[in-house]
């Protein structure tokens, strides 16, 4: 309304402006008394300008409104034509057949592309989130006799992993792109992952829950992820079997592990190359039990890296070879109860604070060993900071 205002004044002023020159009046003399014919002149040029501006701000008015008519017709609209897709799609997830299911993932995803509004969106993101959600069975829990159940947990495992690669590509798109998915919520609580790739996506904002997700074979990809800005979680994961990589992948945000259980016999958990700027990594209270969690060649410059709280059992191994240090904080008050914390190759500066006395199970560089008065890479000595205290444990 002010907009159409303006413009009616603006358009008053050129009217006024136009009758100005129209009538010569730079050409008169001046004179000192206004003749009637003079004054009657006046009152029909202003009269013309007010009706015209009036006229203009009416017609402004009357575009602006339906203009807003026919914006609200086309959402509704569009949002009913969704809605229609939207049940079609629903409805094939839970079709027999897994290639109307295969179908219907697709669907989804295009209508998610599609969708008039952002809530609208996430309803869709939902809905695929929900069904990786449903119960799954492992595949060593099939009946070793039983071929056609062999053959519709294939079909379901193809389904599920298509999901998890249609959101890895929507969330490899820059922010700015129409159908890309950053700054959504993703909410895989529960999920039963036996592989899957999410490498390159970007974690940019929004609530990401991997929240009591099972990790229970295969290779589950993470590589050159980047956590920055989401809140993501992987409380109370549990990682018993399989490998998942974080290979290359960059924190600077808040990512937990709190009460995560590390107990693949076989498996592995690999932070290889990946790096930290800020933020905070936390193992808060995470039980190590049995394998390997591996953070060859990572990269600390600023942040927060924790494992307050946390137990390391006989048969789990912790190790940071060949890893770098240059700034940020690393906690490691944890239980040591027969299992390493093995970071003697690690490189650079000594962090911020390390625990003393010494745990056992902590193995440091021998530039290290003298934390009460770390030492640089040029052999200078300076005071040890006070001990900052731990992050506040996960509840």
């Amino acid at each position: 309304m002010i907009l159409s205002f303006i413009a009616a004044a603006l358009s008053s002023a050129a009217v006024f402006y136009t009758g100005w020159h129209l009538l010569g009046v730079r050409e008169l003399k001046p004179v000192r008394r206004i003749d009637s014919s003079t004054l009657f002149d006046l009152v029909k040029l202003l009269a013309f300008g007010v009706v015209a501006g009036a006229g203009a701000l009416v017609a402004l008015v009357v575009a602006y409104r339906r203009q807003r008519v026919d914006e609200d017709g086309a959402l509704r609209e569009a949002t009913r034509l969704h809605t229609e897709r939207f049940t079609t799609a629903v409805a094939q997830l839970g079709d027999p057949s897994e290639a109307v299911r295969l179908g219907g993932v697709h669907a989804l995803a295009g209508l998610a592309n599609d969708a008039p509004t952002r809530d609208l969106r996430q309803t869709c993101i939902d809905v695929l989130c929900a069904y990786l959600r449903l119960p799954y069975v492992a595949e060593g829990d099939l009946p070793l006799d039983d071929v056609d159940a062999r053959h519709s947990f294939l079909a379901l495992r193809e389904v599920r992993h298509t999901i998890i690669r249609i959101i890895r590509d929507h969330l490899r798109l820059p922010a700015d792109r129409p159908h890309s998915w950053q700054g959504h919520d993703f909410d895989f609580t529960g999920v039963a992952f036996d592989g899957g790739d999410f490498s390159e996506a970007v974690f940019s904002a929004g609530a990401v829950s991997f929240q009591r997700a099972i990790f229970l074979s295969g290779f589950v990809s993470f590589r050159d992820a980047r956590f920055c800005g989401a809140s993501v979680n992987f409380n109370e994961a549990r990682f018993l079997g399989g490998t998942v990589t974080f290979r290359s992948a960059e924190f600077c945000g808040s990512e937990t592990f709190a009460l995560a259980e590390f107990a693949g016999v076989t498996g592995a958990v690999q932070f290889s190359r990946a790096s930290m700027s800020g933020g905070q990594l936390n193992f808060v209270h995470a039980g190590f039990l049995e394998g390997a969690v591996r953070f060859p060649h990572f990269k600390m410059t600023g942040g927060t890296l924790a494992f307050t709280g946390s137990a390391l059992a006989f048969n789990c191994r912790i190790t940071f070879f060949a890893a770098t240090f240059s700034g940020g904080t690393v906690y490691t008050t944890a239980e040591y109860e027969g299992g390493r914390l093995d970071m003697s190759q690690a490189r650079g500066e000594a962090p911020e604070w390390l625990p003393s006395p010494r745990p056992s199970g902590l193995l440091l560089p021998e530039a290290w060993e003298r934390w009460s008065v770390p030492i640089r890479p040029d052999g200078a000595r300076r005071a040890r900071r006070a001990p900052v205290p731990p992050a506040e444990p996960y509840r």
